[in-house]
């Protein structure tokens, strides 16, 4: 079944304004639909995996101009995007 972009953002609002705060939220949505625009031009898919999406989130630590150099990074690597998200990951330590 394929989900549109519509229904894709309103299933990571709450991620993303947990994340983000409330005031940010509306705005760092827009962004990733940009990214899903980004992506399906560089890549042909439609949306990157949740795993990217969670690593913006993760590396931009709720900062939206973060948010915005991240996602950037997302598109042209996402993998390098993974290295930063993890070294975080990592300086915060496990979840309590």
């Amino acid at each position: 079944m394929v989900v549109g972009r519509a229904a894709r953002r309103a299933e990571r609002a709450a991620k993303v304004e947990a994340a983000m705060g409330a005031d940010a939220a509306p705005a760092a949505l827009d962004l990733l639909e940009l990214v899903e625009f980004a992506w399906h031009d560089c890549y042909a898919e439609i949306t990157p995996d949740e795993d990217v999406i969670d690593d913006i989130l993760v590396c931009a630590g709720g900062d939206l101009a973060r948010m915005i150099s991240f996602a950037r990074l997302a598109v042209e690597d996402s993998r390098d995007l993974r290295m930063a998200a993890d070294a975080r990951r990592a300086a915060e330590g496990p979840p309590v």
